[in-house]
């Protein structure tokens, strides 16, 4: 989300907070029970030895972090180990220089550049002690285990043994009877409390959600290879105390606070001249009618790159930019910020902006190797829903968007586009959430595929999460590599919009990837190698038949019309030139550098009237919808989609004749209907 220069500032407010941390005082090591066998038995002994109900601890260390211990390294929220106890000033020490994100323009109109000036400097917190006591649990698990706290922070049975003191001790309460209660029910209060969320409704919500995963149990491999299991059991808890805000828009069991971004006219350009104020100086979004006056076609997933504190405050800056929602990792809770009918400046494509709804998730890209929470991705997958039940939005990888996966508007634009969630975010769990999992639709001819890797399993070697050129730690990936050849060894592909030479293995290059839920047209096979149309060219990724990244897919597919030797390729739907009323500027409908071979095909994902939303002046009063008679397809072309005239392609079916191209046995799967788009 945000530019290069709030994270700077971010990263010196941190560094204040890491220096005065040093002053915390260290806790001594007490003499060590037992060490429990595997990590079922140590949530066993941590229940016990703390009178916590085992399913209870169960319940709510899965939705801290579906019981992964993620090799010590913390959440986007501080928190650590299965129990995310929280350690602020530990995580931030982590931080590198300088994380990485595109520089482009929030807003994404070239007719209107966005010339608001950055947000103040945030002042610097002057000791530990600022930072809310959601984010120092570690701390108080510490005192009350007497454990050390880099055990705490490493150690799994240790860090599940803090949980487990934290939850008792927030259970106890001066007006109930002496004594641990051993009925789940009786701790509900107790785990809406552990969330650490600063409203009761958010905190209800926590324990909500905690308290349906008991009633339906799960099961499980963590990411260190323990198996650990919560049968089902019948728990009751306490219904919805509060109705829902009426001025958000969220399904009524997320309690969502309204914390509205503004909209105000921001002080003139030229300070002399204050009885000359710019109609177009305002900020941080644009009012609407949507979808009265345009459709909502997509949703756009970010991360903050930055605190949820700092997110919030940015929000609320006249100065700075303007989403939807913001989402919290520790816990779930979600803020809206903007009426979904109004245009915010979040996606740096004003195409994309005039068509979506963005929603920033707390956390980092890369930072240290972060990762994000399941009451976070339970949270959004909810609300994704909602709104896509709402809205009529297809909840498939062409509309459910990264930020990584929007298109630059221009060719120029292209290098500076931003690249969060980035490849640890993990869209097959989140599909899965939302009742849509990604899974083989079609036989080894079906044409295409979809991008399938195992999470958890998957860790490509990727660079620059600390520092420029350092490994970044281990961890899952939605992400596969493209290489120019069917090996390991032959270069990567080269994405021309973003430079001339072959994408690189950092973790924020996004030139050579395809990631989880995105299809594509298959090109050719060769053992354990498959290659795909990417970009105008032939891309290869590993996988082995044995342990896939790819399932198979088929449906409707773009190629250039017979005689043409190539097509242009658009990252924005615009109309053509005499479909603009007088007073509008016409905007130009210019290509990327990108093109399209003929003989390549590429997936659809649907189609796009063309369409342009003026919304230049500060009063709505003068705001146009221009549509026009040029009609485009959405396709997905290289990691990020892109656009192509209708008049250009034809759409065939992707599925190719037994013998008429290579394709490697699949499990039986139900076809997919292929359904041709005009």
């Amino acid at each position: 989300m945000t530019s290069a220069t709030a994270r700077r500032r971010r990263l010196r407010t941190l560094r204040a907070v890491v220096a005065a941390a040093s002053l915390l005082p260290a806790v001594p090591v007490p003499a060590h029970a037992e060490r429990p066998a595997t990590r079922q038995d140590a949530y066993r002994a941590a229940a016990e030895r703390y009178g916590v109900p085992e399913s209870v601890l169960l319940g709510v260390s899965y939705l801290e972090s579906r019981w992964d211990v993620h090799a010590g390294r913390p959440s986007t929220d501080a928190g650590y180990g299965p129990m995310h106890l929280t350690d602020a000033p530990t995580a931030l020490a982590g931080l590198p220089p300088q994380s990485g994100d595109g520089e482009g323009d929030p807003r994404g109109d070239d007719a209107r550049p966005r010339t608001a000036p950055a947000p103040a400097e945030a002042a610097a917190p002057a000791e530990p002690a600022a930072l809310p006591a959601r984010l120092r649990t570690l701390e108080r698990a510490a005192r009350l285990t007497g454990l050390e706290p880099r055990a705490l922070r490493t150690d799994p049975a240790a860090n599940i043994a803090g949980g487990a003191a934290l939850l008792a001790d927030l259970h106890r309460d001066p007006h109930q009877a002496a004594g641990a209660s051993t009925d789940p029910a009786d701790w509900y209060g107790a785990v809406a409390r552990y969330s650490g969320a600063d409203d009761p409704a958010a905190g209800r919500r926590f324990a909500d959600e905690v308290f349906g995963l008991l009633r339906t149990g799960a099961r499980r491999t963590t990411d260190d290879g323990q198996p650990v299991a919560l049968p089902a059991i019948r728990a009751a808890a306490p219904g919805p105390d509060d109705a829902p805000d009426p001025r958000t828009d969220c399904p009524a069991d997320l309690d969502c606070l309204w914390l509205p971004a503004p909209y105000q006219r921001l002080p003139p350009d030229q300070p002399d001249r204050p009885d000359q104020p710019d109609p177009e100086h305002h900020g941080n979004h644009d009012l609407a009618d949507r979808p009265a006056t345009q459709p909502i076609d997509t949703i756009v997933i970010h991360d903050t790159e930055g605190s949820w504190d700092t997110s919030l405050k940015l929000v609320q800056d006249p100065a700075y930019l303007g989403w939807h929602y913001t989402i919290r990792s520790a816990d779930g809770q979600v803020a809206q910020h903007l009426p979904v009918k109004d245009i915010g400046w979040h996606a740096g494509n004003w195409d994309i902006n005039a068509r979506s709804i963005g929603i920033e998730h707390e956390g980092f890209l890369a930072t240290g190797g972060t990762w994000y929470t399941e009451a976070m991705y339970r949270s959004s997958a909810r609300l994704v829903r909602h709104l896509a039940d709402e809205y009529g939005i297809p909840l498939d990888r062409q509309h459910i968007l990264g930020h990584d996966n929007v298109p630059g508007p221009t060719a120029a634009a292209v290098a500076g586009m931003h690249l969060d969630p980035g490849p640890y975010w993990d869209w097959a769990h989140y599909f899965a959430l939302m009742g849509r999992p990604f899974r083989a639709t079609a036989d080894g001819h079906g044409g295409l595929v979809t991008i399938l890797t195992d999470h958890d399993a998957h860790r490509p070697a990727y660079t620059g999460c600390t520092g420029p050129g350092e490994p970044c730690p281990p961890q899952g990936s939605a992400d596969v590599s493209l290489h120019i050849r069917p090996s390991e060894d032959s270069p990567l592909v080269t994405d021309i919009g973003r430079g001339p030479g072959p994408a690189t293995d950092d973790v924020q290059d996004m030139g050579a990837r395809a990631s989880t839920g995105q299809r594509y047209a298959v090109a050719d096979r060769q053992g354990d190698w498959t290659a795909i149309w990417y970009l105008g060219g032939k891309a290869w990724f590993r996988d082995p038949a044995d342990h896939p990244t790819a399932v198979g897919a088929e449906g409707v597919v773009a190629t250039p019309r017979a005689g043409r030797t190539d097509v242009p390729v658009y990252g924005r739907a615009y109309p053509e030139a005499d479909a603009y009323p007088p007073g509008v500027p016409v905007q130009a409908v210019a290509p990327l550098a990108y093109r399209m071979p003929a003989g390549q095909r590429y997936a659809v994902g649907g189609t796009e009237p063309a369409r342009y939303a003026w919304c230049a002046d500060y009063d709505p009063a003068g705001h146009r919808v221009v549509t026009g008679r040029t009609v485009y397809y959405r396709i997905q072309f290289g990691h990020r989609i892109a656009f192509v005239k209708a008049d250009d392609v034809d759409l065939v079916p992707s599925r190719v004749p037994p013998g008429r191209g290579a394709a490697r046995g699949a499990s039986p799967a139900p076809r997919a209907a292929s359904r041709m788009m005009g």
